[in-house]
């Protein structure tokens, strides 16, 4: 289990911060680097842009110092007799610099570290542990998906954008041609990336999100059938009802009365 020793979320120095310890700070250290920063790993200097998080592994040397202020970061010290053993099956470095391509989730996963230490509720431990997986598991994913040599890593923080931007607007009328434009890339090369991306066609995508948002209102509004399938960007309730049907197996009118089915048909 990881054992989290001292914690720090949104933390910012208005005027700057030079950290050195020369033999490391006993335990292992992760830092998410919200400002541009000077860092040193493995004896090599290391100009980062904002977003960057290293994990410096136990008796490295922590060296780093901000280059723009205010310096705003996240950390936290952890231990763990399996810390290097997780990383190594996650092919996640240490002492490494690494961009980081999803900063909300980062801040929020420390965030949540940070309230469980607070808290100290009766699951407290587990929950840590839990959590800083969760966040390794994360970033190695992203890592995994998006290697330098692969296209897609250039649209990466593009596409990624796109995509919050379809599933908080279900009720857009979303068309391939303007998604595209949207990124400035053509129909064929936006559609192919998606997927290669994402692991599912965007139009599909798109169906899948105004599906869920539908089964939500469904499932907790008493608004009719009709605005509910205006609410998820359908033109009309007959092509929203037949969609419905498709994909969960039940008319929007059977699932509400209970005769539900937990996930989207693919």
């Amino acid at each position: 289990m990881f054992q989290m020793n001292r914690c720090g979320y949104n933390v910012v120095h208005p005027e700057g911060i030079v950290i050195d310890r020369p033999h490391g700070s006993g335990d292992y250290l992760f830092l998410f680097f919200r400002s541009r920063m000077c860092v040193e790993a493995r004896g090599e200097r290391f100009l980062t842009d904002k977003n960057t998080c290293i994990i410096y592994r136990k008796g490295s040397r922590q060296y780093y110092h901000d280059i723009e202020q205010p310096m705003v970061h996240d950390w936290f010290h952890f231990d763990g007799e399996d810390v290097e053993t997780f990383c190594r099956k996650l092919n996640l470095p240490l002492d490494t610099p690494m961009k980081v391509h999803e900063p909300v989730y980062v801040s929020r996963k420390v965030s949540e570290i940070q309230e469980a230490l607070v808290q100290n509720g009766l699951y407290r431990d587990e929950i840590i542990d839990a959590t800083v997986r969760c966040l390794l598991m994360k970033l190695s994913d992203i890592r995994n998906r998006i290697e330098p040599n692969k296209p897609v890593s250039k649209y990466y923080d593009l596409l990624v954008s796109l995509r919050n931007d379809i599933y908080s607007n279900p009720s857009v009328a979303w068309t391939i041609g303007d998604l595209a434009a949207r990124v400035n890339m053509s129909r064929s090369y936006f559609q192919k990336l998606y997927k290669e991306l994402f692991g599912i066609s965007v139009m599909n995508d798109i169906i899948h999100n105004r599906l869920e948002y539908a089964m939500y209102r469904l499932k907790n509004t008493s608004d009719s059938i009709r605005d509910i399938a205006a609410q998820c960007g359908y033109e009309n309730d007959v092509h929203f009802m037949r969609q419905f049907k498709k994909y969960i197996g039940l008319t929007p009118g059977e699932f509400r009365s209970g005769r539900a089915k937990t996930t989207v048909r693919a």
